[in-house]
């Protein structure tokens, strides 16, 4: 790894020096080492003596009217405690992350495969298995709408929803619009001033977050007649939220707290079992636990959109763009989720980072059969950055250019223009991040080839012994991509945190409570170097998230560290404040003294180090302690006709080098590096950092070549991980990685987002060095076999 050496940022200056765990050091994870063992307690691990075990059965069909629901078998079954449909439900029977469109069981219908549509408690999980088998559900079946172009035609196919349901600023089947505009927009006036014109159709399929950890919770009744709910979620108070119109109970007596979790990348952002759980719990008035088996976990959570995308750029001869056209048609499946928010980041990102004089752009998601969609890493943006990237690429071969330098004289900067209007303040280095992976060293040809022979372990095919290298072609790609950070389009996006310090055994210690999600990202490690820095301390506890704090928001959209790490950097300069001002009454320092004092290693010393006092004989036995609430800076909603607006906190960027070997007679692609350069504002751990750039990529190689939910006609035809492949450590490259540090002056220690851009260009980056292997259009992801062999 690679950094560049930085200027202090003005919102970096104030920072008290760090101990040997602060920020700006690599402190290793507190769940590592578990993890690594096999020791840590992941959701699925919870238990109570005397709990039961919850299921639910599924609709097989991916459309059909419910006639008849008989569950007289299954209630009499022996050791079935309770069998719910939503008769039983006390409140309300929808919920929804944006739009409250979704049953909790279904009602009359079912509008994918895989709806719930009962539940079972028994004492035995292969009890409520032979109770479920026991449901009789009478169904007439109807042709599912599995395309946007059916979703279109409700003439001829119908609605998904009622048309008099709620629709997000829209009609019909569209779940969401947002159209963009900007410049002259694209008119044959505009199309006339370029010489070259490029116009292509893109597809990308279904995505799976594909977390090892399946939906688990342990749903526990309590005594004051709410539940207390343990679950691995991204956002515990909105889980709440949706719950507690469910369950005809107030928020303070549906209690949330956050058990293990074995991954997310979006898919725990909406509710799966949670609601389930606690319906049974307080229907049976037993603990109920529920986890998925890995096929349920396929029907329960949410997926990338697919997407069809069509594009036109113009250009002039010199490979200045003049105009982007655009349409983007995202297949929302059942229920809306999260694809209104979807659909404004693949709008308003949907041109790249580049400067585009004249845009119009049309996005929308749309309702269909197919499974829901929602929240997964890159949101919206992924797509998105596999059309335009390509379009780059062929745009660069029409005009004989390089296409590294097709995209740097295209490339925004700081003080450019979005097509939403809204000007980047704040460094945009999108032509150094590609400078930087295009003058990496390559990786030497024919690998496999030594003295002692072909080790067919370097080449496509791996150990299936497929190729001697017969056949092999190599192919070098570059892409890079735009992403947010933070919640967007007018949304009060905030975070809460409480810090105290005390004095325990004879030592200062603090501690930080937060709601916020550990997902696998590092939150935890980061909320204790930030209060080790601002508290001078080294002794530091977290504590377990749950909703006796004030919101976290959701761990997803980059965003935990700039929002959650801003409140707990809040809170924790309002306990130092509070510390000096101790100082003053207690020993009668005077305001200058105390303006050039800080804490460090427990003392609080000034100037050059010199101690002034001990903590612990300054706070005795008093505990400060503070709550703040971090809220970034006012975004807004985009104009519904334009799409001008401010409607990003922070933009990200992120640029790969892919290297690829393709053996072209079987159509098998060996990624031989992946390189990345990224702009992280300010690391405050800096392996971190780079775990995040690798997963990232690793997720985004998945999508080229491997990653796809299968879905014919409405059904999923592979939810296991036998036939939904993911990268595994062989078919993860090396990856070299440079990473800048360019500091934001809006964000907390002038830290930038991470973990969402390095998926964008990871993708197209490899398709693109497919491309360059074979000569093949490739206009569809993943790549298969087949695509490549024409067979």
């Amino acid at each position: 790894m690679a950094a560049t050496a930085r200027a202090v940022p003005r919102n970096l200056q104030e920072t008290h020096a760090p101990g040997t765990d602060g920020i700006g050091a690599s402190t290793l994870r507190p769940d590592g080492v578990l993890k690594v063992r096999g020791d840590f307690a992941y959701s699925s691990d919870l238990w109570h003596e005397d709990m039961l075990w919850g299921m639910a059965l599924r609709s097989p069909h991916p459309r059909a009217r419910i006639r008849s629901l008989d569950i007289s078998a299954a209630v009499a079954q022996p050791g079935v405690y309770a069998v719910l449909t939503h008769d039983d439900i006390p409140g309300s029977k929808f919920y929804g992350l944006e739009v409250v469109d979704q049953p909790v069981l279904a009602i009359d219908q079912v509008r994918f495969h895989g709806e719930p549509v009962a539940l079972v408690a028994a004492d035995h999980p292969e009890t409520a298995r032979r109770a479920l088998a026991k449901i009789r559900v009478e169904y007439e079946v109807l042709a599912p709408i599995t395309t946007t172009a059916q979703a279109l035609d409700v003439d001829a196919n119908g609605y998904v929803h009622a048309p008099d349901e709620y629709k997000a600023h829209a009609s019909g089947n569209v779940v969401h619009r947002q159209r963009i505009v900007s410049g002259l927009g694209v008119t044959d006036e505009v199309r006339a001033a370029a010489d070259v014109v490029v116009r292509h159709d893109y597809e990308v399929g279904m995505q799976d977050q594909a977390f090892l950890g399946p939906e688990s919770g342990l749903a526990v009744p309590a005594e004051d007649g709410g539940v207390d709910l343990y679950i691995a979620t991204q956002w515990l108070h909105v889980d709440r939220d949706q719950m507690c119109p469910v369950l005809g109970l107030p928020p303070e007596k549906v209690r949330l707290a956050l058990a293990g979790v074995g991954g997310a990348f979006g898919g725990r952002e909406d509710i799966s079992m949670q609601v389930h759980a606690c319906l049974l719990a307080l229907h049976t008035g037993k603990p109920v636990k529920i986890v998925y088996a890995r096929e349920e976990s396929f029907f329960g959570h949410v997926h990338r959109h697919p997407a069809v995308l069509t594009y036109e750029h113009g250009a002039t001869r010199d490979g200045r763009l003049v105009y982007v056209e655009a349409s983007i048609s995202l297949d929302g499946g059942a229920y809306a989720s999260s694809s209104p928010a979807v659909v404004g980041n693949a709008s308003s990102l949907g041109i790249g980072p580049y400067v585009v004089p004249n845009v119009e752009m049309n996005a929308a998601a749309y309702y269909t059969n197919n499974p829901p969609c929602g929240a997964m890493r890159g949101f919206g943006a992924v797509q998105a950055c596999f059309a335009y990237e390509s379009q780059m690429d062929r745009l660069a071969a029409e005009l004989g250019m390089d296409p590294v330098e097709l995209r740097q004289l295209n490339a925004v900067e700081e003080g450019s223009a979005m097509p939403t209007g809204q000007i980047i303040d704040s460094p945009a280095p999108v032509a150094e991040l590609l400078r930087r992976v295009k003058d990496m060293p390559l990786p030497p040809t024919r690998p496999w080839e030594s003295d002692g022979g072909t080790d067919v372990r370097e080449l496509p095919g791996g150990l299936s012994n497929t190729t001697h290298g017969e056949g092999v072609v190599r192919g070098v790609g570059y892409a890079v991509g735009i992403k947010n950070v933070g919640f967007s389009e007018g949304f009060d996006d905030y975070s809460t945190a409480h810090v105290r310090l005390e004095v325990v055994g004879g030592a200062p210690v603090a501690s930080v409570h937060t709601a916020a999600a550990e997902v696998g990202q590092g939150g935890i490690t980061v909320h204790a170097q930030i209060v080790r820095t601002e508290l001078g301390v080294e002794q530091v506890t977290i504590h377990p998230a749950n909703t006796r704090v004030g919101s976290a928001g959701s761990t997803s959209a980059s965003r935990q560290t700039y929002m959650t790490g801003g409140a707990v950097k809040l809170a924790a300069e309002a306990v130092r404040a509070s510390v000096l001002t101790l100082g003053r009454e207690r020993y009668g320092w005077s305001a200058d003294l105390v303006a050039g004092l800080r804490l460090e290693a427990g003392k609080v010393v000034v100037g050059r180090g010199e101690v002034v006092a001990d903590l612990v004989d300054l706070l005795g036995d008093d505990a400060v302690e503070a709550t703040r609430e971090h809220h970034h800076r006012p975004t807004q909603a985009f104009d519904r006709v334009t799409g001008q607006g401010f409607g990003h906190v922070q933009y990200t960027f992120c640029a790969h080098r892919a290297v690829v070997d393709v053996d072209v007679d079987l159509g098998l692609v060996k990624v031989v590096e992946l390189s990345a350069a990224q702009d992280v504002g300010v690391m405050l751990n800096p392996l971190s950092v780079l775990g995040q750039i690798q997963g990232g990529s690793t997720q985004g190689l998945g999508l080229a070549v491997m990653e796809e939910i299968l879905v014919e006609d409405g059904k999923v035809r592979n939810p296991s991980f036998t036939d939904y492949l993911i990268p595994t450590i062989l078919d993860t490259p090396p990856m070299r990685i440079d990473v800048l540090e360019l500091a934001d002056p809006h964000a907390p220690y002038g830290l930038r987002g991470v973990g969402e851009a390095p998926t964008l260009s990871s993708t197209p980056a490899v398709v693109s060095a497919i491309r360059a292997a074979t000569g093949l259009a490739l206009n569809r992801v993943p790549v298969r076999p087949e695509h490549l062999t024409g067979t």
